[in-house]
């Protein structure tokens, strides 16, 4: 292949750059990156690089040329490649060589080419001649007419097909209910894909009439084209593919009915099993999308899926892609079901669909038991996941043939059959509700007698039995029929009682069907009646306590038995004895595994959740034993730390029984009960800071001579709360040395001052602890310990307090994401008014000032466009930072943004005024904005700024505040009343929602219109494109705000001496409504507001 290099790039200075990344040698690779960075500024350079990777010569230098220009394009794509004629000559050479290099070169210039495509062709349609001359090029190709342009590779022309259709395979505009087909995509259907359907026929012919002479590439044909067809029909459905719709399934059910499974694929085999899994996704999405159009393809297609599944039976020796193909089967007939015409299509084939497909997929195989000792975890998440997904037809994703056929088996079951008229029933004059014919679902006449069918094994059965086998099987069942038998609450206990607690009693116990048994207990958990309780948790405290049978292992039954009684517990059930639960966790995890105690230490949580009082006289013992044992798990160096699953479980029980314990604190009056509390709550601290000394202090000991003698930043939010508990616990200086509070706070305040692993859930705890870290600071912290500076465990030499380091933290949560701009802005009024600074240390108070506005206004900056509810907490911030040190700020802001001081001024009027939502709303926020308000004002006086927009926008919005804060701080006790009001109209709701429901229940259910669905898909993805800047942060929108001494300034006083003392303030108009409030609310006022009215 010859491609003209320009001269400026010779092909061999290209050749030894790019053979220099790939060696070995960092400072060579380094070296020939910025060579060939150099050498992109060249407007030639993608054309020179293309030649490199399409011509000869040692094929990794190709392989790198490809990678890069590949890398180049991505970057590059959205600005300009070169000159526009340069462009479209790289385009074009792009395209030629794709249909000629080899497989290895194929798959990375591919890649390229998508970006070229998805934008030049899809997105802004500047392409025309692109299919054109595909067509010519793929009916010229090597393999559909050969002789002619053996250069030209078919599957390299396919492969470029496929990716010029793979954008089309979701909606161009989701948010247009009724979008229409793209016309690239109805000119790719037209010029290529329909007559590419007699070539898919003949190549189908090819591939199934003469099996021995099959070659690969036609089955990579077929392949390919499948995709194409794939991604044309997912979402739209051009009108050109609905004439060709009958022939190409017609091929697809020849492929399909050319499986089988009754011995292992050969070798060669993969490709047609690729090609099948194709079919069935297009199936899926045809039921699914295109009803209408597939209509009458359905039998044909359920008799497919019927024909595969029917093979299930040899399951057990199979890899992955048939128990893919497995799986997709069961989803088309789940697909069906769902439709209106499923019943009749699926109803006849229910008893062989359950007694040749289901059950010898749900049934203990080889492989399961292989797994189960090879691979425990990968055991449970594919058998007993923690949670099913909701049972219906559309379930996408659930990858394994035996989810897939419990699946099934519940849309089966949840099916109603043929109306049944009783006598009974039938209808008396003028009695309307007699009317309706009574029907049973299937899982009442066909699924719950089947299953019926298989007995309990007897005792010292093995799982090489086919009682055990089938068993396993049934339990299978009985768990995924969680939605069917949830409405059947009866026939639940009865199973349970007869089909499922007698196997507890066995002896011995089968693993495999115990863990099943206590998996389908926790699926039914909401079911259960409490008269159970008492049987069903000594039958899963055996299992909980189970050991290891020879060579079999139990932790696929503790495990399941752990997940288990947690969901009783969740849904309230309370064991007959917790204690006896309690010690019976606690002894498993000092003697179990790691995994095993991961789980273990997670159902712990649980328990002393759910248990409430009934657990608390225990939790300073269990807190010991539970510490001892994390700290067996912690080497002297953990880098990272080792088993971290289990002892990041281990921390977050401890934090789980801390909140329970502060959460259950008596009444002052309660002497007697307080003492003991008290008594608790000092062991419990005792005990976490030995955790946290063992922990943090001993590794940084050990480490005193690496680059970073930091611990790693393991569980660093569930260590805070702990150290929080430590410092609330607290209450003497001979505690504070005790406990070693001075020595843990400043290795804590190290770890968080680079955090950058952000996490929503995660980060709650640092940013509570850093406020109780505060509040210990103006209790015990007598030397400003907290304000000296430290060296830093971190970088060597350098030197920082725990104040700066926490600050470090907090500056750079502002922009990390929504709830964590919020609560780093509440931590920032915290930081600047409650710690104790004294004259040597102002510096450092307006050093953390200026990163915390600069960080504040940064991130307001970029979310500005729009006025929005996170502006609050960020302007707020900005306002501590300026009531602190004024001018600072004022250079803070405007070094940022010429403007920024007007900037800052006028969004922080927007957001005081009453019209901003949500404006200020606690009485610490508003008496903020006022005393910022005032100062800005004055400033504005200064600056001669009285006739501006943003000064008159201040002036009101400081008169609307001082309002505010008057009526909140007369209005505060009046919420108790509100609240049982809405009390009374949420139960005024409720009730209506029962009667409307009662109502509705008769309602025949009516299948969605194709029309419906894209009305409803259309609002979703409008609803998803959406971001609200604060969403999740509802809870933060309150907040009572740390002002220090700031919160006895007398506000009332500072407004009035402010508009007294200044005479333009006097004469500014008000609008009408204001004036009218103010004279109201302050009568003092009336005189100094001008009494001219507004328009």
């Amino acid at each position: 292949m010859e491609i003209e290099t320009p001269a400026a790039l010779a092909g061999d200075e290209l050749r030894r750059l790019l053979a220099a990344t790939i060696s070995p040698d960092k400072a060579a690779v380094d070296a020939a990156a910025a060579g060939l960075d150099r050498a992109a500024a060249d407007p030639r350079f993608p054309l020179a690089i293309l030649a490199v990777a399409a011509g000869d010569g040692d094929q990794g230098v190709r392989v790198a040329a490809a990678t890069y220009l590949k890398n180049f394009i991505r970057r590059n794509m959205e600005s300009s490649l070169s000159s526009s004629q340069l462009y479209k000559e790289f385009r074009d050479q792009l395209a030629q060589t794709l249909l000629q290099v080899e497989p290895a070169i194929l798959r990375v210039l591919i890649e390229a080419f998508r970006q070229v495509v998805e934008k030049d062709f899809v997105k802004d349609n500047l392409w025309p001649e692109l299919i054109p001359q595909l067509k010519l090029v793929i009916q010229s190709s090597n393999l559909i007419s050969p002789g002619q342009h053996p250069e030209w590779n078919t599957i390299n022309a396919l492969k470029v097909l496929q990716s010029a259709v793979r954008p089309f395979q979701y909606f161009l505009n989701p948010k247009v209910a009724k979008e229409p087909v793209p016309q690239q995509l109805e000119q790719i259907a037209a010029e290529i894909l329909v007559p590419l359907q007699v070539t898919f026929h003949h190549f189908a012919d090819k591939v199934l009439l003469s099996p021995d002479a099959t070659k690969l590439e036609y089955e990579q044909l077929l392949l390919i084209t499948c995709k194409c067809m794939y991604f044309t029909i997912r979402s739209y459905m051009p009108s050109r593919v609905k004439q060709i719709l009958p022939s190409f399934c017609k091929d697809m059910y020849r492929i399909l009915h050319s499986l089988d499974f009754n011995s292992l694929p050969e070798d060669g085999a993969m490709m047609r099993l690729k090609i099948a899994k194709r079919c069935l996704i297009i199936f899926c999405a045809l039921v699914t999308r295109h009803r209408k159009h597939a209509d009458d393809q359905m039998p044909h297609i359920v008799n497919c899926a019927i024909k595969i599944s029917k093979q299930s039976i040899n399951l057990s020796g199979l890899d992955s892609l048939p128990n893919r193909i497995f799986s997709l089967a069961f989803d088309v007939i789940s697909r069906v079901l769902e439709t209106g015409p499923g019943w009749r299509l699926v109803s006849p084939h229910f008893s062989s669909l359950l007694d040749s497909a289901i059950f010898p997929a749900l049934a203990l195989n080889e492989k399961d038991i292989a797994e189960w000792e090879e691979d425990t975890d990968e055991y449970l998440q594919k058998n007993l996941p923690s949670e099913l997904d909701e049972i219906s037809g559309w379930t996408e994703d659930l990858f394994t043939a035996r989810k897939s056929a419990i699946n099934l088996l519940g849309v089966i079951a949840l099916s109603k059959g043929p109306p049944v008229a009783s006598a009974a029933s039938k209808r008396k004059k003028g009695d309307k509700s007699k009317g309706k014919s009574e029907r049973s679902s299937i899982g009442e006449l066909l699924v719950i007698p089947f299953l019926s069918k298989f007995p309990i094994p007897s005792h010292g059965e093995d799982a090489s039995s086919r009682a055990v086998r089938n068993y396993f099987g049934v339990l299978m069942a009985y768990g995924g029929l969680q939605d069917f038998l949830t409405e059947n609450k009866e026939l639940t206990v009865t199973l349970i009682r007869n089909r499922i607690l007698p196997l507890y009693s066995m002896d011995p116990c089968s693993p495999y069907l115990i863990s099943t048994a206590n998996w389908v207990i926790g699926q039914l958990a909401m079911c259960l009646p409490e008269a159970m309780n008492t049987s069903v948790y000594h039958s899963l405290m055996k299992a909980l306590t189970m050991e290891d049978m020879e060579d079999i292992t139990c932790y696929p039954v503790c495990a399941s038995a752990s997940g288990a009684i947690a969901e009783l517990i969740e849904n309230s059930y309370a064991p007959p004895d917790w204690l006896i639960l309690l010690q019976a966790v606690v002894k498993r995890i000092s003697t179990g595994d790691e995994n095993e105690s991961a789980l273990l230490f997670k159902l712990l949580g649980t328990i002393v959740e759910g248990g409430q009082e009934k657990v608390l006289p225990h939790i300073p013992e269990i807190v010991s034993n539970i510490a001892n044992t994390v700290m067996q798990l912690l080497p002297p160096v953990p880098d990272p730390w080792p088993q971290v699953i289990v002892v990041e479980q281990g921390f977050t029980s401890l934090v789980a029984m801390a909140q329970a314990w502060e959460s259950s604190a008596p009444d002052e009056n309660r002497k007697h009960e307080k003492r003991v509390w008290h008594s608790g709550q000092s062991s419990i601290a005792r005990t976490f800071s030995l955790l946290l000394q063992r922990a943090w202090l001993l590794p940084v000991e050990h480490m005193e001579n690496s680059c970073s003698s930091l611990p790693p930043p393991s569980c660093v939010n569930d260590a805070s709360v702990l150290l929080e508990f430590v410092m609330r616990s607290v209450t003497c200086m001979e505690e504070t040395a005790r406990m070693k509070v001075f020595e843990l706070v400043p290795i804590w305040a190290d770890t968080i001052a680079n955090w950058d692993s952000w996490e929503e859930m995660e980060d709650q705890g640092v940013f509570n602890t850093i406020k109780e870290a505060i509040n210990f600071h103006q209790r015990f912290d007598l030397t400003g310990f907290f304000l000296k500076m430290l060296p830093s465990q971190s970088e060597n030499g350098s030197q920082s307090s725990v104040i700066g380091r926490v600050s470090n933290f907090v500056t750079r949560a502002i922009a990390a994401y929504p709830s964590a701009t919020w609560r780093a802005c509440s931590c920032i009024h915290t930081l600047l008014h409650a710690p104790n600074f004294s004259l040597g240390t102002e510096d450092a108070r307006k050093a953390i000032a200026v990163s915390f506005a600069q960080a504040a206004f940064s991130h307001f900056k970029s979310i500005s466009e729009s006025p929005a509810g996170i502006w609050k907490p960020l302007l707020l911030a900005i306002s501590s930072c300026y009531i602190c040190y004024p001018d600072a700020i004022e250079q803070v802001l405007n070094n940022y943004d010429g403007n920024g001081y007007t900037i800052w001024a006028s969004a922080l009027a927007q957001v005081s005024s009453s019209s901003f939502s949500p404006g200020l709303s606690s009485e610490s926020e508003i008496k903020l904005a006022v005393l910022t308000l005032s100062t800005v004002i004055e400033h504005l006086l200064v600056l001669s700024m009285v006739g501006t927009k943003v000064f008159q926008d201040c002036y009101v919005s400081l008169m609307e505040s001082c309002i505010q804060l008057k009526e909140v701080e007369e209005d505060g006790d009046n919420d108790d009343d509100d609240v049982g009001a809405e009390d009374l109209d949420d139960d005024e709701e409720e009730e209506d929602t029962e009667d409307d429901d009662e109502d509705s229940e008769d309602d025949d259910v009516r299948e969605e219109t194709e029309e419906e669905f894209l009305e409803r898909y259309a609002l979703a993805a409008a609803a998803e494109s959406i971001e609200v800047v604060e969403e999740g942060d509802l809870d933060e929108e309150t907040q009572d705000i740390e002002l220090g001494s700031l919160d006895e300034v007398d506000i009332q006083l500072v407004v009035l001496s402010l508009i007294q003392k200044q005479p333009a303030l006097q004469a500014q108009t008000l609008p009408d409504g204001l004036v009218e409030r103010i004279a109201e609310t302050f009568p003092e006022y009336e005189h100094l507001c001008h009494v001219g009215r507004q328009a």
